[in-house]
């Protein structure tokens, strides 16, 4: 009988299903199109993330936002006179701001937990005590001259970044004189938001003698932060909370202080050497609000940061299980359909959903268990209909296991996670390479 030999069509059908670079490169187009799905995961989670933090502002704005205490500081009002662009003579009112010599903050916090809907946010009630001294205002380096100076329309400032956190009515203990502040200030060179007294001062006060001691008491609802202005020639700031999650920030850190599960405690120095503007100064002084330094009260475990986190390593799981399937469907004779990779694939994008939605109601380690457990083992129950073997299955499955551990490693060990991460993806490297040494890369049919 006369043999007949396979068409054009036959061989290039046969060598699409045998052919090792078809697969690969199939392989590699299923991983681009699947990164959609994961990107569209992402941008889920940062969607949660600006709904959680805009139930947080929501919660702030009706309770107190974070707070920034910045005085007290005198404001003496003076005349000016300058030439415009026209030639016109103009007089312009303008303010020299004094600041105090010594100030010292007392602060107890009592923060609470705050929630809307699912979401949670931080917000405090504070008990501040104020106090300190003045040296009385000298413009003589400044040669103005002394007609020119405003000084009973002077005021002292108190700087309060969210006025509907104040709980009392507000009054300073001035030379043993208590005055009671208004709302509102005349300029905002310094402070944006705050309340103030009028303290008319005359010129024949101006001694190198007189001081002025003052002292007061604030109650202040406040969220997420508190932060204070070194404002002293020397400022001591000593707080405490029952918090037990602080985050001490801005441009000074504690001298000391001491975080336990009963709470925390913190004592700052700063001087006025510290920081780069004077204790005296004419309009707006550069960098005076980059000097604000204070305690954040953090919720401990930020669920959002870590899914999104974990989602980065999508592209990760998503080859390196796809890599699995090919030694298993190339070393075993095991025919896998781009199908079936497309199924595995979409439930590895759906892990990172499932994740983020349980770590709205759990905590983050116990949402990862969780989705990676329903994951792992849906995964491996479809791969046993494709395997038909339960020692393949095992194989894939357990190593599904130690990919999804790897990745709660690097998410844990933040510090770290270079390290780990480099040493795992030599470990994975090596097992490819060793696994890929038996391959025929021309043809599988040989």
């Amino acid at each position: 009988m006369e043999n007949t030999s396979p068409s054009l069509f036959d061989k290039l059908s046969n060598w699409l299903k045998n052919s090792v670079m078809v697969k690969l490169l199939s392989m590699g187009i299923l991983i681009l199109l699947l990164m959609i799905p994961s990107n569209m995961v992402e941008s889920l989670i940062r969607e949660r993330q600006m709904t959680h933090e805009d139930a947080v502002n929501e919660i702030s704005e009706k309770w107190g936002n974070a707070q920034t205490i910045s005085g007290p500081v005198i404001n003496v009002p003076y005349t000016t006179a300058f030439t415009n662009e026209d030639g016109k003579r103009i007089s312009e009112v303008r303010y020299a701001h004094f600041l105090p010599d010594e100030l010292k903050i007392t602060g107890d916090f009592d923060p609470e937990i705050r929630h809307r809907s699912i979401y949670e946010a931080v917000v405090y009630k504070s008990n501040l005590n104020i106090e300190g001294s003045f040296s009385y205002p000298d413009f003589s380096e400044w040669n103005i001259a002394d007609g020119d100076i405003l000084w009973k329309e002077s005021t002292i400032t108190l700087g309060i970044s969210d006025l509907r956190g104040v709980k009392q009515r507000l009054s300073v203990n001035l030379n043993g004189q208590n005055i009671e502040f208004n709302p509102g200030l005349d300029n905002h060179d310094i402070q944006e938001s705050g309340v103030s007294i009028r303290m008319p001062l005359t010129e024949s006060q101006n001694q190198d003698s007189a001081r002025m001691s003052f002292n007061m008491s604030l109650k202040l609802n406040g969220s997420k932060e508190m932060y204070f202005l070194p404002l002293g020639k020397e400022t001591q700031v000593f707080l405490k909370s029952t918090w037990k999650d602080p985050s001490f920030d801005g441009a000074f850190l504690p001298d000391s202080h001491h975080v336990s599960d009963k709470g925390f405690d913190a004592q700052w120095k700063v001087f006025h050497l510290n920081r780069n503007y004077a204790q005296k100064f004419r309009g707006v002084p550069a960098g005076i609000s980059e000097s604000a330094f204070g305690v954040k009260f953090l919720i401990p475990v930020d669920n959002y940061q870590k899914t999104y986190r974990s989602a980065k390593y999508a592209i990760l799981l998503i080859t390196l299980s796809f890599t699995l399937f090919f030694f298993i469907e190339v070393l075993n004779r095991k025919r896998i359909h781009p199908f079936q990779y497309i199924l595995v694939g979409v439930a590895l994008c759906l892990f990172y959903t499932l994740l983020l939605s349980l770590s709205e109601y759990m905590s983050f380690n116990k949402a990862y268990i969780l989705a990676a457990a329903a994951i792992i083992a849906m995964i491996g129950l479809y791969t046993k209909t494709i395997f038909k073997s339960t020692r393949l299955t095992l194989l894939f499955t357990l190593s599904l296991i130690i990919l999804y551990t790897f990745v709660f490693s690097i998410i844990q060990l933040q510090d770290y996670a270079l390290l780990l991460g480099s040493i795992g993806l030599f470990v994975v490297l090596a097992t490819v390479m060793y696994l890929s040494r038996k391959i025929n890369w021309y043809g599988t049919d040989k």
